[in-house]
């Protein structure tokens, strides 16, 4: 069983032990767009550790009693499943192998202790049907390899989240056959961060990318807890068509006590657009990247890396509204102007294996 998986190294007949996160970054690696380097810790080994605890039994018993409908029910289940895990240990050579991965991350990046984010890849999440975006936890600006260890298991533990639990449950999605792969990932420290759509996300209109963005890490807008700038980009003019700049009170920042925290945004800094016109195409031209080499629309993470200036990628998943809705049948036309654009913006048709 291979415990450790470089991104650099994903093959396709890694995805089913890797997770849709994890996934994702090692296909996004391959395609040469730009990912923070990283690792991932295999689906077999959360496996093995629940086999080897003898704990699979009783997580089985815990959810088969849960009933999606009744919160209470829900989170007593959760609870208990989470303190399960928790309560193992995670085994030697594979706490050995991760350490050593650790270090070798560290060496490749040339920083001692480097900070990482320790991030959840469940096998059933990022779906065209289902994203489970938020189900599960993350970690971030983590030192040191037994750090990343304990994270490793806190990480397990999160697939049994209560809005994980329910979500599974209302998706169909059989309990004993999902499993958590970890991503280790080296941090940027982002002057802003945010998401994009590769469609516009109140009407599905596929000829617009929506950028949401606002100060510091991107927790604070994939959580809602700030409201953040919003900007449409025209994908064929390649124009900004529209800014809404809101009040962005809260911000996820680096503290001295090397941190990451909210913090309140400073009143001077609150009603700035936290992009330039420049970044903001920058952003729309990556999200449309990550939409070709998946070829159907996608739901991207990004961050403006601080000292660089450059737009990183950090998670690229299939839109998961709109997608799902009927196309209206194409239809002809004698205007030469409007079939060229019909053609710019249809999707490009590939292999079974690249669509989605």
């Amino acid at each position: 069983m291979a415990q450790i998986l470089w991104f650099e190294n994903y093959q396709p007949a890694d995805a089913p032990v890797l997770g849709g996160k994890n996934t994702s970054l090692g296909s996004l690696m391959a395609a040469g767009l730009p990912v923070p380097p990283g690792f991932a810790v295999s689906a077999d080994c959360y496996r093995k550790a629940l086999a080897d605890g003898g704990i699979g039994g009783q997580l089985d018993a815990l959810i088969a009693r849960v009933d999606p409908h009744e919160p209470a029910s829900v989170a007593a289940a959760g609870a208990r499943a989470r303190a399960l895990i928790g309560s193992l240990d995670v085994p030697a050579g594979l706490a050995g192998a991760i350490r050593a991965a650790y270090a070798e991350l560290c060496s490749r990046c040339g920083e001692a202790d480097l900070p990482v984010a320790v991030r959840s890849s469940a096998t059933c999440e990022d779906q065209p049907d289902a994203s489970f975006a938020g189900e599960h936890d993350t970690y971030l600006w983590l030192r040191g390899g037994e750090t990343v260890v304990a994270h490793v298991l806190r990480c397990w533990a999160s697939l049994f989240t209560d809005r994980g639990i329910a979500y599974r449950i209302e998706r169909g999605y059989g309990h004993a056959a999902v499993a958590m792969s970890v991503g280790v990932q080296q941090m940027v420290r982002p002057r802003a961060a945010g998401v994009a759509f590769t469609l516009n996300p109140l009407n599905g209109d596929r000829s617009q990318i929506a950028i949401d963005a606002s100060w510091g890490f991107g927790e604070a807008v994939v959580s809602g807890e700030v409201t953040p700038d919003n900007f449409l980009v025209d994908k064929v003019m390649g124009t900004i068509t529209r800014r809404i700049i809101s009040a962005k009170t809260l911000e996820y920042r680096l503290t001295d006590a090397d941190a990451v925290v909210a913090v309140p945004v400073s009143p001077d800094r609150q009603s700035v657009p936290c992009l330039t016109d420049e970044e903001i195409l920058a952003v729309a031209r990556l999200a449309r990247r990550a939409e070709k080499h998946y070829r159907c629309p996608q739901d991207v993470e990004w961050a403006l890396d601080g000292p660089l200036g450059d737009v990183i990628l950090l998670q690229s998943r299939p839109e998961t509204v709109w997608s799902r809705r009927p196309r209206p049948a194409a239809t002809c036309t004698a205007d030469p102007i409007t079939s060229m654009v019909q053609t710019l913006l249809r999707p490009t048709h590939g292999s079974p294996e690249g669509s989605c």
